[in-house]
């Protein structure tokens, strides 16, 4: 009975309007840009937004919410590891990439401007340099001082929230970002996304096979679902491991597929057309050729001498 009221308690429902008003000013902040300060930008006749824009913008304020607020959150902070991994997943992988595609070019020019701002997000999300940046703070999130803390501090939680997500934007910037001098090719894009998949499977492991309570906070007599320390922590190592590799990877295959193996089957086709190309017959010249080219052609030729001892006519 005891054991079914703290299970009971732990989905009781928690007030989190700090969330509610993020969220509420995130969409009038956009609203106001793309009505106010969009036309002025793309010029008459021309939309601020395509209908991607704002499907992206959508799911992202619906995956911060989600993440953010009530049970998620509540249950991620106070009880299961496992569940604060699902947030930190949804933090840093699913919605700093909708948030990119969900800002046009111009938009993204009007809030870098052309200065410092612009200078400095250009070099953070170099390839090198984002990559790096979002693995430390990867790494650093999953140390057991940091956890316990965050979890006893809420200012402090939120805080590295905000860190996790400022640098999940600049990790993504080279892969979907609206401005196309901070992309790097299709290529690129899969080497990076695969190494960006290799770190996280340290402290994935770790979590997986480690013996005992790893988090402090998270070894209490409340057990939501009835799960063990152990097996909360396996958990988080397996969304942490699968759900990020396959995410990434899922990328990965994509934009080979779309990149490299679009013409494929045309290049590789070896039925007989229907019809010569073109090219075939007129070649690659800018006019076609003429009978007075010809004839230019012959007039111009010199004419070899006769060799008196050549019978071969």
């Amino acid at each position: 009975m005891f054991a079914q009221t703290l299970d009971t308690d732990a989905w009781s429902f928690q007030w989190h309007p700090e969330v509610w008003f993020l969220v509420a000013s995130l969409t009038v902040a956009y609203v106001y840009m793309v009505r106010a300060i969009g036309p002025k930008a793309v010029g008459p006749g021309n939309p601020a937004v395509s209908t991607a824009n704002i499907c992206s913008f959508v799911s992202a304020m619906a995956l911060l919410w989600l993440a953010s607020d009530w049970p998620l959150h509540d249950i991620s902070e106070e009880y299961l590891y496992s569940a604060h991994m699902l947030q930190h997943m949804m933090l840093s992988y699913f919605m700093p990439p909708l948030v990119l595609m969900a800002t046009p070019t111009w938009l993204m020019r009007v809030l870098l401007g052309d200065g410092r701002v612009y200078r400095a997000a250009a070099f953070l999300t170099k390839p090198v340099v984002a990559g790096v940046l979002f693995n430390v703070v990867v790494m650093i999130t999953h140390v057991p001082l940091v956890v316990n803390a965050s979890v006893e501090n809420g200012p402090f939680h939120y805080s590295l929230h905000f860190l996790v997500v400022a640098l999940s934007l600049l990790m993504w910037m080279p892969v979907v970002g609206p401005l196309p001098e901070f992309r790097i090719s299709p290529l690129g894009k899969c080497i990076y996304l695969f190494l960006m998949s290799v770190v996280p499977t340290i402290p994935a492991a770790w979590l997986t096979f480690a013996d005992g309570a790893v988090y402090s906070q998270y070894d209490h007599p409340v057990r939501v679902w009835g799960l063990s320390v152990t097996n909360d922590q396996q958990i988080a190592g397996l969304i942490m491991k699968t759900g990020g590799s396959i995410f990434l990877w899922s990328i990965v295959v994509y934009l080979f597929f779309w990149r490299f193996a679009a013409g494929y089957k045309d290049e590789h086709n070896y039925r007989r057309a229907s019809h010569m190309p073109s090219a075939e017959i007129t070649g690659h010249d800018e006019s076609p050729l003429t009978t007075a080219d010809v004839e230019r052609e012959f007039a111009g030729t010199p004419v070899a001498p006769h060799d008196p001892t050549d019978n071969s006519s």
